[in-house]
């Protein structure tokens, strides 16, 4: 089966550390879905307006998918995989994770729809990389898709770990004062507040840096708070 990109995602997720693990409604990031040419038909979009939420399907763009490249460095499948939510020492079955090495890279992602603007769809919530490959949109359903009684693993332990973030007052006010930068701070915040680090770290004097919309934010985590230390144009 041969598949064909219909779009690409654009965001401000230019890297990897500090995408979103998982997709979630209340994220304020806007994602574009941008179809190709061949995709870009008005009618392909008839009647989408009409659902609330959407299914992406979607590429590991960044995982190598040609198996010799793979072996090579080191990332072939493995029926097990070491989560970092369980501080990447602990194994668990491939399939029993959301891991981005499977034998077939591809991710699933629930998002709102917010809009169509100019034949993209704008969504949020999507926990994907700019440039990321779309390989198919489905609505999502609420009377056959949500199982409010599904249990949810090993996941569960995480799944509302949030932390507290503070942005020095004389950053903030430097940014928000610029245009280009209105809404920085705020996606800045809610990423941040995920905690993107990998679950085994834990040095509160180690300095973290993250690339997000053309900017590098610069931060440390101690006490179960996020400190903003520096936000620069890349």
């Amino acid at each position: 089966m041969e598949l064909k990109v219909i779009a690409y995602a654009q965001n401000g997720h230019t890297d990897k550390f500090g995408i979103p693990r998982q997709s979630r409604e209340e994220s304020p990031i806007m994602t574009r879905i941008v179809f190709e040419p061949e995709f870009r038909i008005p009618e392909a979009l008839r009647g989408i307006e009409g659902y609330s939420h959407l299914w992406l399907l979607w590429g590991f763009s960044e995982v190598p998918n040609n198996p010799e490249q793979r072996a090579k460095e080191g990332l072939s499948w493995s029926p097990t995989v070491r989560p970092p939510r369980l501080g990447g020492n602990k194994r668990m079955g491939v399939f029993a994770t959301r891991s981005p090495f499977r034998p077939n890279p591809i991710g699933l992602s629930s998002v709102k729809l917010v809009g169509i603007e100019d034949g993209d769809l704008i969504v949020s919530g999507a926990d994907v990389l700019d440039g990321t490959p779309i390989y198919d949109i489905k609505p999502y359903l609420s009377f056959s898709d949500s199982h409010p009684e599904a249990k949810n693993g090993f996941a569960e332990e995480t799944k509302n770990r949030t932390l507290e973030v503070e942005v020095l007052p004389a950053l903030d006010q430097h940014l928000t004062s610029t245009k280009p930068a209105q809404h920085l701070v705020s996606e800045i915040c809610y990423i941040l507040s995920q905690d993107p680090r990998p679950a085994y770290q834990d040095d509160p004097e180690r300095e973290y840096k993250m690339d997000y919309a053309g900017y590098r934010v610069t931060f440390v985590v101690a006490d179960g708070k996020v400190v903003v230390k520096k936000i620069e144009k890349i």
